[in-house]
């Protein structure tokens, strides 16, 4: 019998998304589910984005440029030069999602047995991504104790190797929400600039702060022109996943041209979530204001309610909309798989993301979870209620 391949063997699943044929049973038995997994924002999409789509005349869905839509490069570039990024569309090459995005900038700069490194926790498709490319990542610890700061950058030195391309940053942080601070990422940049290193920097949450702080981007660091590769989305700013677009952005010209000719070998971003992509960019203010407030409240609620279960423990994440919470449980896997196979409360229940799949060091993560609170107040008021419920009853509770 045909074998598949090494690669194919090695490729971890998602641990977003790994639980969903048992999500799909619950359901099946009649189980309400509340999917506190995913980041799949319930916020409606900009109006500008869905009428864009909605009077779109054209009569043949076309291949577009492979660096993406010059219109929409402009456009975007325009953008990035109002939030203090001063580039144009020549830094700029639209991807289909972050994740290719994240993709291509890997495969244009690292080669087989490369190393990055990274702070862990850390999204945990970069373990895909990694083994896509055939890189190592290796990790430097953030605490649950202070947040998951940045760890100290001594720390993150001594992982450097004759192998090591990169550092990674995800600013603000999934599954963390952690918000790194200027002063953080100028010691960031020095390292980078000491070692002659790439830093990777994943801001596809930039509009996301809260408690009045405010996004630094990395593009913003002086003497990084050609260090620095930023990975940017539609998905989560405009509410559109589905879409499919993203952005890889860089001054560094080699970087482009090697990324260009990854985009050439798929043909094109998609047509259609272009056009969208294009016109979100004038979403009015008022509409990240209402988000704002929004998630603001979704997080104040949720946080505190964690922290009112005995035994729970969840800092108040700075941006994004992700918190790493600490459980009295025996094991997260085993009890995110309990709470969809074995347990429900009134005919529900709710769906969490383990957080082993968020570290690679063996051991992390056992009794953490992530939890994203893209949930309606109403309904995250009863997902709390449901996981209270849960933690009382769970037969590995850890006293």
């Amino acid at each position: 019998m045909p074998q598949v391949s090494e690669k194919g063997k090695a490729m971890p699943a998602s641990p977003i998304r790994r639980l969903v044929p048992l999500a799909d049973k619950a359901k099946e038995r009649g189980v309400h589910v509340y999917h506190l997994n995913i980041g799949q924002p319930d916020i409606p999409t900009p109006e500008v984005a869905l009428e864009a789509m909605k009077t779109w005349n054209g009569q043949v869905i076309e291949y577009t440029n492979s660096a993406g839509n010059l219109s929409y490069r402009k456009k975007l570039a325009a953008y990035y030069r109002g939030i203090g990024i001063d580039i144009d569309e020549r830094n700029i090459l639209i991807t289909t999602g972050g994740s290719e995005a994240i993709t291509f900038a890997f495969m244009a700069t690292l080669n087989p047995g490369d190393e990055i490194i990274t702070p862990e926790p850390f999204y945990a498709n970069y373990n895909a991504f990694a083994t896509i490319c055939g890189v190592t990542i290796k990790t430097v610890a953030s605490f649950i104790e202070n947040d998951f700061a940045l760890p100290p950058v001594s720390e993150i030195e001594k992982l450097i190797s004759p192998r090591t391309k990169g550092i990674v940053i995800v600013n603000p942080g999934n599954p963390t929400g952690y918000l790194y601070s200027r002063e953080e990422l100028e010691q960031v940049a020095a390292l980078v600039k000491r070692h002659d290193l790439f830093l990777y920097t994943d801001e596809v949450y930039r509009e996301f702060c809260y408690d009045g702080l405010t996004h630094v981007s990395a593009m913003q660091l002086e003497g990084l022109e050609q260090h620095v590769i930023m990975v940017d989305s539609v998905s989560k700013r405009y509410s559109e996943c589905g879409a499919r677009v993203g952005a890889l952005v860089s001054r560094n010209q080699e970087v482009m041209a090697a990324g260009l000719r990854f985009c050439m070998s798929r043909l094109s971003p998609p047509a259609l979530g272009q056009i969208v992509a294009e016109a979100s960019l004038d979403t009015p203010p008022s509409y990240f204001q209402a988000v704002y407030n929004e998630y603001i409240e979704r997080r104040n609620f949720m946080v505190d309610a964690l922290n009112r279960m005995p035994g729970v423990v969840c800092p108040k994440p700075k941006g994004a909309f992700y918190a790493m919470v600490k459980l009295p449980v025996d094991d997260s896997d085993n009890f995110a798989r309990w709470l969809l196979e074995e347990f429900e409360h009134e005919k529900q229940t709710v769906m969490v993301a383990p957080a082993s799949g968020f570290y690679s060091t063996p051991g992390r993560g056992k009794n953490e979870v992530r939890i994203a609170y893209v949930l309606k107040i109403s309904e995250l008021k009863r997902a709390m209620e449901i996981l209270a419920k849960a933690l009382d009853t769970y037969p590995g509770r850890v006293l």
